[in-house]
């Protein structure tokens, strides 16, 4: 099964996803990359390293997360402010598994 990243911004207002290591980090940037996505200043995905926790958004720009989208993320939050926001494991969405939402 091929599930892009694209799918995911656009079921979802805002996607917050969980990589677990430097494979499937690396793996996640090259995707985002393929699929068109930029960080917001327009730099390429490939360009700049990923974080444990990267931020998705429906205009196809991704971004590092800061402090309180964090804290949101470790806490299991479905909402910051007004802003709902979906956990994805990375490795899971990719595998095919059914359930692919993050859990810590």
């Amino acid at each position: 099964m091929n599930r892009t990243i694209k799918n995911l911004v656009n079921e979802n207002e805002k996607v917050y996803v969980y990589l677990a290591n430097g494979e499937i980090g690396h793996r996640f940037m090259v995707q985002a990359e393929e699929e068109g996505f930029t960080f917001g200043d327009g730099v390429k995905p490939t360009e700049r390293s990923y974080a444990e926790v990267m931020c998705v958004n429906g205009n196809y720009t991704i971004n590092y997360v800061g402090a309180y989208g964090r804290i949101a993320f470790g806490a299991g939050a479905s909402q910051i402010g007004s802003t709902k926001i979906f956990r994805v494991d990375f490795e899971k969405y990719i595998s095919g598994a059914e359930d692919y939402g993050y859990r810590s």
